[in-house]
């Protein structure tokens, strides 16, 4: 599909849903969707580079996640050495940049350590930013933001009148992303229809798009589709 520049989304974030449901209906393991939809990151992320889409941000682990049953959680902390081990050379070829948001810290050291080998390896590059939020929560991340923010006003380097919007996202993990930290477009697979914790602020204007595919079967050209239906919706911020 022939897809118009000047149309394009600068930030694409994306709820990668359905992994498990895919793999259920196929009488596979859970784990089995995430093994297969790591293979669709590596599409997307290939074709929003070519389409030159400046941030895609996806939500790969939420904090709620860790509810999930403990194998599952391990598999899943093992998935950034399985998706960076086989495809940080097409990254480094493509000039894409790894960045992530979240709180890594608290994950294991193998994953941690495989996430700080991708961004160092990667930080000089140019092209697309790919966003990885893990173990990320968006309630979490505005208190954080909003507790640092206490903390300058009760040590006297700020005054609570400065305290704006343009402030506030200041202080939250996607300001390292400048201009381009709010998503234009907000797509999520499998047909649910909620946000999930995610990107709460920077979502407030941003455009949705659901597909009732699950993750797994998301394809560029379900990318494409998305971005068309975006291209012909007109962005009016509250206004006329």
């Amino acid at each position: 599909m022939k897809l118009n520049p000047e149309t394009l989304p600068n930030h694409i974030a994306i709820i990668m849903d359905g992994n498990g449901r895919w793999a259920k209906k196929r009488y596979l393991p859970r784990v089995a969707g995430h093994k297969k939809g790591v293979e669709t990151i590596k599409e997307i992320v290939i074709r929003c580079n070519e389409l030159k889409i400046k941030v895609l941000t996806i939500y790969a682990f939420s904090t709620e996640n860790w509810g999930r049953p403990k194998e599952e959680v391990r598999y899943l902390m093992n998935l950034p050495k399985y998706f960076f081990d086989d495809y940080l050379p097409k990254l480094m070829e493509n000039n894409i940049k790894v960045q992530t948001i979240g709180n890594v810290e608290q994950l294991p050291d193998h994953t941690k350590n495989m996430m700080r080998e991708a961004i160092q390896k990667t930080k000089n590059n140019t092209g697309l930013i790919l966003n990885i939020s893990l173990n990320y929560g968006s309630h979490q991340e505005i208190t954080q933001a909003v507790k640092q923010i206490a903390q300058k006003v009760k040590d006297n380097q700020l005054e609570i009148d400065s305290i704006d919007e343009t402030l506030i996202s200041q202080h939250l993990e996607t300001a390292n992303l400048g201009e381009y930290a709010n998503p234009d477009l907000m797509i999520r697979t499998s047909g649910e229809q909620r946000l999930s914790n995610f990107l709460l602020w920077q979502l407030a204007y941003s455009e949705f798009c659901f597909c009732d595919k699950y993750w797994p079967d998301f394809t560029p050209d379900d990318l494409d589709l998305a971005l068309e239906e975006y291209a012909n919706r007109h962005r009016r911020y509250g206004k006329l």
